[in-house]
């Protein structure tokens, strides 16, 4: 398959995955940081600038995501790092997962394996994320994409996000969130318990979140914290989920500082 990604730098192999309606390109200031002292591979996800799309004959899972991820994987057995926001972040657990040997630092930017809401019995939370999910399912499948943009937008970035967009910048959003049809399928279906979470990913494992963020990944970090003891988490003050692409300055020097600490 096709798969459209950015490459620079030489040094540690560090593989930067994006969230959901971002694409690569919310890391172009992360790679300027460090591109001096990294070798550092931005991919597209299915569906992503030139990365082919999701076909839709199954439902996607996230070792389907991660096996984009093979091809940037060191081939002299080396190790490398993993940097991974909201579902960027689930397609990164993966990767780390099927790549345990040489996985080396996994950073996760509040990540959304929403399943483990429920398999975890955080019904609350997960009740919210699925109602989520339904809409952009059934909106989408009637092709009323404007209706679900809108809704993904406000509770994603916050209330009163769509309507500040003007019209060019909500068509690019309703184009960049379509491949989001086919991810609520990894995070809501995958089978792979905390328990198993626990052995396989590396105990050099950091978790940033903000201090205010929606319920659902609030739900999600609580449970990592409780069951995760040799994980270290950071919280920021501001910025709320989407915080990676609204305010870099705050989360690149953090990633910055976790890669060479």
């Amino acid at each position: 398959m096709k798969v459209d990604y950015i490459e620079k730098g030489r040094g540690h192999t560090v593989i930067l995955l994006h969230s959901t309606a971002a694409g690569n390109r919310q890391w172009k200031k992360l790679i300027e940081l460090l591109s001096e002292d990294y070798h550092l591979i931005a991919p597209n996800l299915f569906g992503y600038g030139e990365t082919d799309s999701w076909t839709g004959q199954k439902s996607q899972t996230l070792e389907d995501q991660a096996e984009i991820i093979r091809q940037f994987v060191p081939l002299d057995g080396s190790k490398f790092s993993l940097v991974g926001h909201s579902f960027g972040g689930s397609v990164a657990m993966m990767v780390a997962k099927l790549f345990k040997p040489q996985t080396d630092k996994l950073i996760l930017i509040e990540p959304n394996p929403n399943y483990l809401l429920r398999d975890m019995g955080r019904s609350d939370d997960f009740n919210e994320i699925l109602a989520m999910r339904d809409c952009i399912k059934t909106n989408g499948a009637a092709g009323k994409w404007e209706v679900a943009a809108e809704v993904f937008a406000d509770y994603f970035n916050g209330r009163g996000t769509w309507e500040a967009m003007d019209v060019d910048r909500r068509q690019k959003f309703i184009s960049a969130l379509k491949p989001n049809y086919h991810e609520w399928d990894p995070v809501m279906n995958e089978n792979t318990s905390m328990k198993e979470w626990k052995s396989c990913l590396p105990e050099k494992t950091t978790v940033l979140s903000c201090l205010k963020t929606i319920n659902s990944i609030n739900g999600i970090i609580n449970l990592l914290r409780s069951n995760m003891t040799t994980w270290d988490f950071i919280e920021y003050q501001e910025g709320g989920h989407m915080a990676p692409l609204t305010m870099p300055n705050i989360i690149n020097p953090l990633i910055a500082k976790l890669l060479r600490g």
